[in-house]
């Protein structure tokens, strides 16, 4: 290949960056393999620093980015010095190629990059990559989940900044049994959210969904993180409250709203279930009042049309059993006008008067309300929080939502280890940083 023909090609596939020059191309099947020499000679010994003479060349083969859509191997010419220096415990070494890839390596540098950019913001599937790139799932993979690994395990500021931290659990697949081992506690920081800086970030993944691993989690990070985080955000499950509480005591916890409407929600269907079958023998069938207003009850008041209004005027009036539906409906409207309210402070009181009404003295014939009382009531504190805070785990299960689709463009996952991995290359906002290798 003459010099103007070899300076187009290292311009077209940019070998330059890689401190090599093309000499030579040939095209194989689907490959295409480039034939390159280093673009300047380093005679120079790692040990000594002295200069050897050049003795002879081996041939190093390295996967490279893929060219109009086909698989690129490099074969690099790469040349080995020797001298008579008996100082010196090296006898024979070759040039070394730092811009090219990793001693031992099978890939360029860049080309892990490019894995990573495409697992991370194109939401490739490994599959994908393997096959652009013309390798193995199991290498492709490995690449991937050991250089998140260092760049998250392995750089001490991953932590740094986190101010207010969302936990919740996460099913990352779906067993027999009791499935305890099929969940996951995940770990989110919300701070850019809270300061309008930018998207929650996943921090990290652990095995379980208990006060015990939470705990473990949070002891093992420093004092500092421990004394930054000033706010956690959770769902309704005391584990998670009680292992703030001793681990970072000093922070609020905020109970999400989301679930809090949720748990009312969830009262409201067992007791239209209970009234349902009280009045009519059986569970809800076609033509049954309670039965046809079932989506209707799930919806907030402001959203009704004309026609849904007179379904559940025509439904509570129907026998005087249905009142208990009508007023345990009625609490689950004022929650999420709570939760609507124009401002925090007018919010905050309106959530307070509302858990104080259904804390005790509700009627015997109303034991989901009672039980709802009861519940809320227990964290009244976390659900208060919200209003002087403003932080909640909307985000975190937006996470979970990502974690859902890259589960599915996975094809499941087997390995725990992997999945946390691949799962922070997914959501944990690594751009940048893949971006600087």
């Amino acid at each position: 290949m003459n010099a103007t023909a070899s300076l187009l090609a290292d311009t077209i596939c940019r070998t330059v960056e890689l401190g090599v020059t093309i000499t030579d191309a040939a095209v194989a099947d689907e490959f295409t393999h480039l034939f390159c020499s280093p673009a300047t000679l380093d005679p120079v010994c790692a040990e000594c620093g002295a200069a050897g003479r050049l003795r002879d060349h081996i041939q190093r083969r390295v996967t490279d980015l893929p060219i109009v859509g086909h698989p690129t191997r490099l074969h690099v010419r790469v040349p080995r010095f020797t001298w008579d220096n008996t100082e010196c415990a090296t006898r024979i070494f070759q040039q070394r190629m730092p811009s090219l890839a990793e001693p031992r390596a099978k890939t360029t540098r860049r080309c892990i990059r490019w894995i990573l950019q495409r697992l991370a913001i194109d939401r490739t599937s490994v599959s994908a990559v393997a096959k652009a790139l013309g390798l193995g799932w199991d290498l492709v993979n490995d690449l991937a989940v050991s250089e998140t690994r260092t760049m998250v395990y392995g750089q001490p500021g991953h932590f740094d900044g986190v101010r207010v931290l969302g936990v919740d659990e996460h099913k990352w697949k779906h067993v027999r049994g009791d499935g305890s081992s099929s969940f996951v506690t995940v770990l989110v920081d919300l701070t850019p959210v809270v300061d309008g800086t930018g998207p929650s970030r996943l921090l990290d993944m652990i095995a379980g969904r208990s006060a015990k691993v939470f705990t473990e989690w949070l002891d093992a990070r420093d004092q500092d993180f421990r004394d930054r985080v000033k706010v956690v955000t959770m769902d309704g499950f005391s584990g998670y409250h009680s292992a703030a509480a001793k681990a970072v005591p000093a922070a609020r916890t905020v109970m999400n709203p989301f679930h809090v409407v949720h748990l009312a929600a969830d009262k409201l269907t067992v007791c239209r279930q209970r009234i349902q079958q009280a009045t009519t023998g059986h569970r809800g069938r076609g033509g049954d009042p309670l039965y046809g207003i079932r989506r209707t009850l799930n919806t907030r008041a402001e959203l009704l049309t004309d026609k849904q209004k007179v379904r559940l005027f025509t439904a509570f009036t129907a026998h005087d059993a249905h009142a208990a539906v009508e007023v345990t409906y009625g609490v689950y409207q004022r929650l999420i006008t709570a939760y609507e309210a124009s401002g925090k402070r007018e919010g905050k009181i309106a959530m307070y008067k509302l858990l104080r009404s259904i804390r005790t003295g509700v009627p015997k014939e109303l034991p989901e309300l009672a039980q709802l009382g009861r519940s809320l009531w227990k964290r009244h504190r976390e659900i208060l929080a919200y209003f002087d805070i403003g932080a909640s785990n909307g985000p975190v299960e937006a996470i979970n939502g990502r974690l859902e689709h890259l589960r599915g463009i996975a094809l499941g996952f087997r390995n725990l280890k992997h999945y946390i991995l691949r799962s922070l290359i997914h959501s944990g906002q690594l751009q940048n940083r893949i971006n600087a290798l």
